[in-house]
């Protein structure tokens, strides 16, 4: 099966799609080969929308297999499409770029540490998920610094051991460092994963797909 793919060109897959589970929200302009590629590779079924009328939806949603956690500035015509998947909660405060600010899977949600700590605990409530403030490798942008599954997290190269630790404290599941397109430690930005399969961008070397099988438990 084949485990890298371009969005339009573009090997930033996780830039433009955002996957929470057995679904993944792309928007309307997605090619086809990219649908085809999630389809087969994760199993999952596509949610097709803008998210305030843009196409960066990994860096504007973020969530798990109980809900989403939308920019505050989504329509109410892109919400009623996430609502016939997934609850959804807007952010509707400044740090409203969902998908930059947090990284989730069904046991945690790691956030921005400048993020309100009150907005911190609703999110929490919201995806039934511990919660906690860190930065990765000093990046504050968590959501790009790293991805999670329910079988593992992958995260910036540069995370120190301490961050590790309080990531494996709350996550239950093995946490790994990586790169993603030929060195890029923003693995967030390059790498689409649930409990099924991965995608990452086709400039991923062989390596660095083997460091992402190991992390996610994807090795034959």
């Amino acid at each position: 099966m084949e485990r890298t793919t371009t969005f339009d060109g573009d090997p930033n897959i996780g830039v433009f799609a955002r996957v929470a589970g057995d679904i993944a929200v792309i928007p309307p302009e997605a090619p086809e080969e990219f649908r085809a590629a999630l389809r087969e590779a994760l199993g999952v079924e596509l949610v097709i929308t803008t998210i305030q009328g843009s196409s960066i939806i990994g860096s504007l949603v973020a969530g798990n297999s109980r809900g989403l956690v939308v920019s505050g500035l989504a329509t109410q015509e892109e919400l009623a499409v996430l609502g016939e998947y997934r609850k959804v909660m807007s952010l509707s405060e400044t740090m409203n770029a969902a998908g930059n600010v947090i990284m989730a899977n069904d046991s945690f949600a790691a956030v921005h540490p400048d993020l309100p700590v009150d907005i911190a605990s609703k999110i929490g409530e919201f995806l039934e998920v511990e919660v906690i403030h860190i930065t990765l490798g000093g990046i504050r942008t968590v959501g790009m610094a790293g991805v999670a599954s329910n079988k593992g997290v992958i995260v910036h190269p540069r995370a120190t051991a301490q961050e590790i630790a309080r990531l494996e404290a709350v996550a239950k599941v093995p946490v790994g460092t990586g790169t993603i397109n030929m060195g890029s430690g923003l693995v967030g930005t390059g790498v689409l994963v649930n409990d099924t399969g991965y995608l990452a961008g086709n400039a991923t070397s062989g390596f660095e797909l083997g460091r992402i099988e190991d992390v996610f438990g994807f090795m034959e």
